[in-house]
C-alpha cells in the first residue's frame, strides 16, 4: 500500500522556512538613519606549522651499581657508659708569631764593627722580658782635616746593654728597665784626648693607664741617670746624677674636648766637681679640642729652677690643624720649652766638649711654624713648612789659645789642645723646609727632606758662635727591590754650614745600602759610605772616615 508522502513534504518545508519567518518578525525595519547589513563569511582557520613534530630526546634512567655492605663485627665491651663517639679533627687556625730573636754582626775596613743582639722572652700572656746588647764603632783611618799629621788612627766604640720587663695589669702597664752605656774613643790625637771613656747608666720605672673606659688617663715614670767622664781637662772624673720624674694626667670634658696637665722634675747632683746641685720643675697645662676636621691645642710650658739657673721661664704650647678633602692638612704651631744641658746632651753636641763653668739650660723661647701636608695620590705624602726659632743660652764651642782670658787657669800642656770650651749665647733663625715620601707596593720607595736656616745672633763673636750651625740640611734616599728578598737603597746627605769668615767644609755623604735574604730569617747586608771620599766633620775637631765599607749577616729566630 502506498503511503501519501505529500503531508510530510509540506511539513519539512514549513520547518525550514520557520526561522526565516521568525527572524523577519524580530528584525527591526530599516530606516533612513539605520540599516541592517547581514554579513556571512565562511570560517576556515589556518594552523601555522602544523606539519612540524617536536621530538624529545630519549631519557635513560640512572643505574646504581650494587655494592656489598661491610660491617665491623669486632666486639667492643662497654667498659664505660655512654660510649664516646670519635670527634672530628679540626686544625686550630693561628697567626704566625713575630720571631722573638734577632742577631746582626758586621765588619768592614778601618775595623768598622756593627753588632746587635735582641731577644724577647714571653714569660706569660701578661709578662715580657726584653734583652738587648749593641756595639758599634771603628778603629783606624787616616786623620782627615788634621794639620801636620801624616797618619793617625782614631778610635770610637760604643757599647750598650738594656734589659726591660713589662707586666700587664688589668688597668695599667708596669715597665721596669735598666740601661748601661760605655763609650771609649780617641777622635783627637793630642794631649789628654786619647783614651777617653764615658760611662752612663739608667734605671727606669713607669706605669701607663691601659683602660680606655676610665674618664681619666695617666702616665708616670721616674728615672735615675748616672754619668761619669773619666778625662776632662778642667773637671776630671766628674760624676753627675739625675732623678728625672715625668707624668701626665688628662680627662675628657666631652667627646670632642679634653684637658690635661704634664709634670716633670729634675733633681741634679754632682760629685767631684765644684758645681751647684739644683732642682728644676716644669708644668704643661693644656686644653685640647678635636672634632670633625678641626684639631686645636692651647697650653703653656712653665719652667722653674731652684738652686741654680734662671728661676722662672715660660713658653707657649699652641697648635692648630684643619683637615679638608680627606688628605689635605693645614697646620700652625707655637711651642717652646727647656733643654737641660746635662752631660749626655753635651756628648751629643760634641764628644770633646769641655766644661769651663756650670751651664744653665738652653731654652727654646719660641718655635713658631706654619705648614701644609697633603696626599694627592695613594702612598704619596709631602709637607711644606716655614717658621721662626728663638733660643736662649744656646751652646757653642770656643777653642783654646794663649790670648784667651781664661788661659791662666788651664794647665800648660792643655793650652794647645784642639778641645773646645762650651759657652752660651742667644741665637735665632728663620727656616723653611719640606719633605716628601712615596711608596709603591714593596718595589720602590722615595724619601727626601731639606731645611734651610738663616742664623743670627746679637753677640760680637758671631763667626765663632755660628760657624758650625747648619744652613742647609738635605737628605734623599731611593729604595727599590728588583728581586724577591733583595733590597737596595741609594742616598745622599748634605749639610752646608753657615757662612762665616772661617768657613767649615760641608758634610757630603753619598752611600749605598743593600741586603738579601738567603733563606727564612737569614740575610746578608752591606753598607758603603762616603763614596765621593770627601773630608768633612759631623762634630767640630772630629774628622769623619773617608770611603768605607761594612758587611755582615743578620738572623731572625
Amino acid at each position: 500500500m502506498k503511503k501519501n508522502l505529500l503531508p510530510f513534504l509540506y511539513g519539512g518545508m514549513t520547518l525550514l522556512a520557520l526561522p526565516l519567518h521568525l527572524q523577519a518578525q524580530t528584525q527591526a525595519k530599516d530606516t533612513t538613519l539605520t540599516r541592517t547589513v547581514v554579513v556571512e563569511q565562511e570560517y576556515n582557520p589556518d594552523i601555522m606549522d602544523a606539519s612540524k613534530v617536536n621530538v624529545l630526546p630519549r631519557i635513560e634512567e640512572p643505574t646504581v651499581s650494587k655494592k656489598a655492605v661491610e660491617y665491623n663485627e669486632t666486639l667492643q665491651p662497654a667498659s664505660r657508659l655512654p660510649i664516646g663517639t670519635m670527634r672530628p679533627y679540626v686544625i686550630r687556625e693561628k697567626q704566625d708569631k713575630t720571631k722573638a730573636g734577632y742577631v746582626r754582626l758586621g765588619y768592614g775596613i778601618y775595623n768598622n764593627l756593627d753588632a746587635l743582639a735582641n731577644y724577647l722572652f714571653t714569660l706569660s700572656p701578661k709578662d715580657r722580658l726584653n734583652v738587648t746588647f749593641a756595639m758599634d764603632g771603628r778603629n783606624g783611618s787616616e786623620g782627615q782635616g788634621i794639620d801636620n799629621l801624616e797618619q793617625w788612627k782614631p778610635r770610637y766604640y760604643r757599647t750598650q746593654a738594656r734589659i726591660s720587663y713589662l707586666h700587664n695589669f688589668k688597668a695599667l702597664d708596669l715597665n721596669i728597665a735598666g740601661n748601661f752605656g760605655l763609650h771609649n774613643f780617641n777622635l783627637e790625637p793630642y794631649a789628654f784626648a786619647h783614651k777617653q771613656k764615658f760611662t752612663s747608666g739608667n734605671v727606669h720605672v713607669g706605669v701607663v693607664n691601659r683602660n680606655n673606659q676610665q674618664p681619666i688617663s695617666y702616665k708616670a715614670e721616674t728615672n735615675l741617670l748616672l754619668y761619669q767622664r773619666q778625662n776632662d781637662p778642667i773637671a776630671s772624673d766628674i760624676r753627675e746624677g739625675i732623678v728625672r720624674t715625668k707624668g701626665i694626667v688628662s680627662g675628657s670634658i666631652s667627646d670632642a674636648q679634653s684637658v690635661g696637665i704634664g709634670f716633670n722634675m729634675d733633681n741634679v747632683f754632682y760629685k767631684n766637681a765644684d758645681f751647684d746641685n739644683y732642682t728644676s720643675v716644669g708644668l704643661n697645662p693644656y686644653y685640647q679640642y678635636n672634632h670633625n676636621s678641626w684639631g686645636i691645642k692651647i697650653g703653656a710650658n712653665i719652667d722653674m729652677a731652684f738652686g741654680f739657673g734662671k728661676k722662672f721661664r715660660a713658653a707657649p704650647d699652641v697648635s692648630m690643624q684643619y683637615k679638608f678633602a680627606d688628605s689635605y692638612v693645614l697646620y700652625a704651631q707655637a711651642t717652646g720649652g727647656k733643654l737641660t744641658n746635662d752631660f749626655q746632651r753635651m756628648e751629643q753636641y760634641n764628644p770633646y766638649s769641655v766644661l769651663h763653668h756650670q751651664l744653665d739650660a738652653t731654652y727654646e723661647q719660641m718655635n713658631a711654624a706654619i705648614g701644609f701636608k697633603a696626599s694627592p695620590v695613594n702612598e704619596l705624602w709631602f709637607n711644606i713648612y716655614g717658621g721662626y726659632q728663638d733660643l736662649k743660652n744656646d751652646l757653642y764651642m770656643l777653642p783654646f789659645n794663649d790670648n784667651n782670658s781664661w788661659s791662666s787657669i788651664i794647665l800648660p800642656e792643655y793650652i794647645d789642645c784642639i778641645e773646645r770650651l762650651l759657652f752660651q749665647a742667644d741665637t735665632r733663625n728663620v727656616y723653611v723646609g719640606g719633605e716628601v715620601t712615596y711608596n709603591y707596593k714593596q718595589w720602590f720607595s722615595l724619601q727626601a727632606s731639606a731645611i734651610y736656616r738663616h742664623w743670627d745672633t746679637d753677640e760680637t763673636s758671631e763667626n765663632i758662635i755660628l760657624r758650625f750651625k747648619p744652613a742647609l740640611d738635605a737628605h734623599a734616599e731611593i729604595g727599590f727591590s728588583p728581586l724577591s728578598g733583595l733590597k737596595l737603597a741609594v742616598g745622599y746627605r748634605h749639610i752646608e754650614r753657615t757662612e762665616t769668615d772661617v768657613q767649615v767644609d760641608p758634610v757630603s755623604d753619598l752611600y749605598i745600602h743593600g741586603s738579601y735574604e738567603l733563606c727564612n730569617g737569614l740575610s746578608v747586608y752591606a753598607r758603603i759610605h762616603n763614596l765621593l771620599d770627601k773630608n768633612y766633620e759631623y762634630y767640630e775637631g772630629c774628622p769623619a772616615q773617608g770611603l768605607n765599607f761594612l758587611g755582615g749577616v743578620s738572623f731572625r729566630f
